[in-house]
């Protein structure tokens, strides 16, 4: 199966990496639109794009969505859903304007999914099979897109290139999260390339070997 084209397109001020993902029809997916929706319609010029997938419901990933799909359903005539992430993050897609004001930031909107998903489910977009994991850890419903046939992970706030993600907040479980890495995610092979929510790709051997929250007890 031919591998699907994917760019990474750096979002907010928090420079949030949303990823874009299309077939040879130029039909596409859009994963975390957490802002910029003008500047994500520039670089979707061309696309259809028939889902928008969320990891989690920070407003960084997610404070976009909402705009973005009444924006694209008015263009394309059709109805553009938004899927995910599971539904123990509603509390959070339903105050991205909150987590806006505190951080001083405007123009992100709360939203609700036209679907939350479920640990193990397979979503079948682009010609390519979806797996849905569920990892908590960062925030409570988080989940993450594995792309067996391209041989990626779309992770979000979860792993990153020798570090994982935040746990700090009232909500979060570092002990969860490392757990849910080691097996959703180290699972893996190792030439599975690693798309993280902020920063540069890295692969799942790479992090195998080097990331020092994960070589300790391997």
């Amino acid at each position: 199966m031919v591998p699907l084209n994917v760019k990474r397109v750096a979002v907010t001020p928090i420079r949030q990496n949303c990823t874009i993902l299309w077939d040879e029809r130029n039909h596409a997916i859009v994963v975390d639109p957490g802002g910029d929706v003008d500047d994500l319609l520039q670089e979707l010029t061309g696309l259809t794009v028939d889902a928008i997938l969320l990891t989690h419901g920070h407003l960084d990933h997610a404070g976009g969505a909402d705009d973005l799909r009444t924006r694209l359903t008015e263009a394309q005539g059709q109805p553009v859903p938004v899927l995910g992430p599971d539904r123990r993050d509603a509390f959070l897609l339903s105050t991205i304007e909150k987590q806006a004001a505190h951080f001083g930031l405007s123009g992100m909107v709360s939203v609700v999914p036209d679907r939350f998903l479920e640990d193990g489910e397979t979503l079948r977009l682009l010609g390519h099979d979806i797996e849905v994991r569920h990892l908590p850890g960062h925030t409570p419903g988080h989940v993450v897109f594995i792309d067996h046939a391209s041989g990626r992970a779309i992770v979000g706030d979860t792993l990153f290139r020798r570090t994982v993600g935040r746990t700090d907040f009232a909500y979060g479980d570092f002990e969860a999260l490392i757990a849910g890495i080691r097996r959703q995610l180290l699972s893996l092979p190792d030439e599975t390339v690693v798309l993280c929510g902020h920063g540069m790709p890295t692969t799942i051997g790479e992090e195998r070997r080097s990331n020092p929250f994960l070589v300790a007890g391997l």
